[in-house]
């Protein structure tokens, strides 16, 4: 046995005013789980305490929990000292009891054919529908949705079901059209649904872009993401331009300023080839005083990012051929980007052969030259394609901490992806508003980010200036080169 000492978030709404943290010291087995703390603390201590399970083998989806503010099961989640448990951020019935019965009734069922011509699904597709099929209706995915906190969306497990009921050749329902009445473009790609199911189904890519594709093919494309597609195809850009492009001020091949360490080929992007070729342009000067050689293929263009997240992939292929030979073509065998939309995409999407990395994963890998200490204060913005999309949270952050001191915020969306700021600009704000709030609450002076996208939005919605991580540790530098 072993003593534990952990929090639990008390809340009656029929009596109390607000939420409260209760603590309690019980003996529980080594190895235990938080349901089994849980149940010590109903047995021994407070017999009161509301919470919900069932099997306690993480196949009912019953005793799902935040614990330290992740969604987990509370069967499968080991009890440490020193916890925090919580309920899902959906409203509470009492205590740890949520109330899943709007979500519930709001998942479609099948609507069966039921003539003798009605067919059942193949081995091949029972396979294909088998990662959409292992929900257990814990709802962490819809409790962690940004979009459904603000506006008319119909969340994860929606469309996950409508998904596997396309998939169904024994439903008669047009499910793409259902689920673009529910909100299907009001997905902003962020892969916090993913990142906390317990069945790791992966919503976004197995369901929300087949779908989307799918409504594509049906004429239910957004305007504005058409206009975006009709732009990529003629110019092989997602934004116009408005400036001296980033490959206009460029060569294609950029020395360091000392001996060669790496030579890596740099992707740019669409928006800091266009729109910010200034920070690209801090980028490359970091590299070259870390001792890599840069070689800027001229004829890249759009990774395809835009058209994969909107359903609009017909031109989709015509791009990776074009972008994988602009830099097979080089002989480059490693690939940098500084977009983290970009970075996902040539990871996720594409089949290159050559590495991908991300410019804070090769300046982690390799070393880089310390640079001074700022003295800023400043809080950093996890994008949603590193931090979930590649799994880069802590390189950034080492190169961080050498240039300011960091105080940490909660990593949310900040609204612009997934095609939600060109399509639903009021939602893309809301989400954003949320992100300024916050950044206020840091007191941080600065926003550093590592996303085009994230720094362009978020700028919108602070007042405190928002720099990518190459131009902080560029400034850190030059501060260190000043007499």
């Amino acid at each position: 046995m072993k003593q534990l000492t952990l929090r639990v978030l008390r809340f009656d709404p029929k009596n109390d005013d607000a939420p409260h943290f209760e603590s309690y010291t019980i003996q529980v087995h080594e190895g235990a789980r938080v349901l089994h703390a849980l149940h010590a603390i109903h047995d021994d201590c407070d017999p009161t305490l509301t919470y919900r399970y069932c099997c306690g083998t993480g196949q009912c989806g019953s005793c799902a929990v935040r614990v330290n503010g992740e969604p987990v099961l509370a069967c499968m989640e080991e009890a440490r000292d020193g916890i925090s448990v919580e309920p899902l951020e959906i409203p509470v019935i009492k205590d740890l009891a949520v109330d899943l019965l709007p979500y519930i009734e709001a998942l479609p069922v099948i609507c069966p054919e039921t003539t003798a011509t009605a067919q059942m699904p193949g081995k091949d597709l029972v396979e294909t529908m088998k990662p959409l099929r292992s929900c257990i209706g814990c709802m962490a995915c819809v409790s962690v949705c940004p979009a459904l906190a603000v506006s008319d969306f119909g969340g994860p497990t929606v469309m996950r079901q409508e998904m596997r009921l396309t998939l169904d050749p024994r439903d008669t329902k047009d499910r793409e059209s259902e689920a673009v009445t529910e909100g299907l473009f009001r997905c902003t790609s962020c892969q916090a649904c993913w990142k906390v199911c317990p069945k790791e189904i992966q919503i976004p890519g197995k369901a929300i872009e087949k779908l989307r594709e799918l409504a594509h093919y049906k004429g239910h494309s957004l305007p504005r993401h058409a206009e975006v597609a009709a732009l990529i195809k003629e110019t092989g850009r997602s934004v116009t331009w408005t400036a001296p492009s980033f490959l206009e001020l460029t060569t294609e091949v950029m020395e360091p300023y000392g001996p060669v360490k790496k030579s890596v080929g740099f992707f740019v992007g669409c928006m800091y080839n266009l729109r910010l070729p200034k920070t690209a342009l801090d980028a490359i000067e970091v590299l070259r005083r870390n001792g890599v050689r840069v070689i800027i293929p001229r004829d890249q263009i759009c990774c395809g990012s835009p058209l994969i997240r909107t359903g609009q992939t017909e031109y989709v292929d015509t791009l990776k051929a074009r972008n994988i030979a602009a830099f097979t073509a080089l002989s480059i065998d490693t690939v940098v980007t500084m977009c983290a939309g970009c970075g996902s995409t040539l990871k996720h999407d594409y089949e290159t052969p050559f590495k991908v990395m991300d410019f804070s994963e090769l300046l982690t890998e390799t070393g880089f030259g310390s640079p001074a200490h700022l003295g800023l204060n400043v809080t950093y913005h996890d994008p949603c394609h590193l931090a979930r999309g590649q799994g880069i949270t802590e390189q950034p952050r080492v190169i961080l901490r050498k240039v300011a001191d960091i105080t940490e915020m909660p990593s949310i969306c900040c609204g612009s992806g997934g095609g939600v700021r060109s399509g639903f600009p009021d939602e893309a704000a809301a989400l954003g508003e949320r992100r300024g709030e916050e950044i206020k609450k840091t007191g941080a002076e600065m926003v550093v980010t590592c996303c085009p996208f994230c720094e362009f939005h978020i700028a919108g919605h602070t007042d405190k200036p928002v720099q990518h991580l190459a131009t902080l540790l560029l400034n850190g530098y030059k501060e260190k080169e000043k007499p």
